[in-house]
């Protein structure tokens, strides 16, 4: 039984501490987002942290879903302890409060140390300084072709844009935003439900298509791709700046680029 007030963010402990902190979160990940939407996982393997995970819902019906549904589940040979966190995590204040600074940065998410504040404010600037050119050429050639039929034209590149191609094959890329962006060196255990927990917490999120890469990475192991659809080439580079370079776990780095 929660020996704690009710809230979004869930304590769990008793976690194999042998498992790597990179696998320990995706695999964290993976289990809880079928209760709902995980806006952020922090696993430590400090000295008094091993063992140890804070998930953050999105919601308290999630948590709470989760709660009942995993507590004492085996989980790498081990029974998870969970109940609600004593306070409340800085990722659900940052998603209260977009101006919310932790007041120590060390004890924040990955996700929010890797970007930290002011780099994150910098992405943001490049993303809009790019998509304002990328605004203006679209004006210009548009301007060039007002002799063909602008209705049918928006259409046909709406199409090509949200479109998705044949799994196994590997897409065009293209150096400039669509909505559309192409994930590679994927491990074999990433599914549509674990990718989908990264790219969902961006505005613009429409869907995750995982399939096998015909070719193997660097090693020679047999790795998976992705492509990853948003409402527009705005909303994805925003999603791209923050999630290109991302550890998935140890030695396993996303590259995220236009299609």
């Amino acid at each position: 039984m929660a020996s704690n007030q009710p809230n979004s963010t869930l304590y769990i402990n008793n976690l194999n501490d042998k498992v790597h902190k990179d696998e320990l979160r995706l695999q964290l990940l993976a289990l809880f987002t079928t209760y709902g939407k995980v806006i952020d996982v922090v696993a430590s393997k400090g000295p008094k942290k091993k063992g140890q995970a804070f998930l953050v819902f999105n919601d308290l019906a999630g948590a709470t879903t989760a709660m009942r549904a995993c507590e004492g589940m085996l989980f790498y040979d081990k029974p998870m302890h969970i109940d609600y966190a004593k306070t409340k995590s800085y990722a659900t204040s940052r998603k209260d409060d977009p101006n919310f600074v932790p007041p120590n940065a060390a004890n924040a998410s990955s996700l929010i140390r890797d970007g930290a504040l002011e780099k994150d404010k910098k992405r943001q600037r490049e993303a809009d300084d790019e998509i304002g050119r990328q605004t203006k050429r679209e004006k210009a050639e548009s301007d060039d072709e007002m002799e063909i039929d602008d209705d049918e034209d928006d259409d046909d590149n709406d199409s090509r844009l949200n479109s998705v191609v044949a799994p196994g094959v590997i897409p065009a890329l293209v150096d400039y935003p669509t909505p559309r962006l192409f994930c590679t060196n994927l491990p074999l255990e990433v599914s549509d439900s674990v990718l989908s927990v990264l790219f969902q917490q961006y505005q613009g999120y429409q869907s995750t298509h995982v399939s096998m890469s015909p070719t193997p990475n660097a090693v020679g192991s047999p790795v998976k791709m992705a492509q990853v659809i948003f409402e527009s080439a705005e909303l994805a580079t925003v999603a791209k700046e923050a999630l290109d370079g991302y550890t998935l776990k140890k030695d396993w780095i996303m590259s995220v680029q236009y299609v």
